[in-house]
């Protein structure tokens, strides 16, 4: 009887102990089950963050190249207009010049007739 009741222990340790290793085996699954999924979501996380920065950058640059267009439209913009006002200038300069020598022609003519009728009248 000795022998049929220490069996029977034997057998319900060894059953007791089979058991708890195919848990923690089940166990140990799950867990690297999650953690597998854990790092695929990690690693998503940071395909998405990666994607955003990229998008950001891009966003940037994109920015930058029509700030940089705009300064350039600009830059010519006064140029043109500076262009502009020394043609201006110019023009101005050129009928003032026409003004002054007009001018000038006008008083030598007065001054040739004075002349002449000064002359005239000395003659008389």
């Amino acid at each position: 009887m000795k022998k049929v009741f220490l069996s029977s222990i034997l057998m319900l340790a060894l059953s007791i102990s089979f058991m708890s290793c195919r848990d923690t085996a089940d166990k140990a699954k799950e867990a690297s089950d999650a953690a597998v999924e854990e790092a695929g979501d990690a690693v998503d996380s940071a395909k998405e963050m990666g994607e955003d920065a990229m998008d950001k950058a891009g966003d940037a640059v994109d920015s930058a190249k029509e700030m940089g267009e705009d300064a350039m439209d600009k830059a010519g913009d006064a140029v043109d207009s500076a262009k502009e006002m020394g043609e201006d200038t110019m023009d101005k300069a050129g009928d003032a010049m026409d003004k002054t020598k007009k001018a000038g022609s006008d008083a030598l003519n007065k001054a040739k007739d004075t002349v002449k009728e000064v002359k005239e009248e000395v003659k008389q």
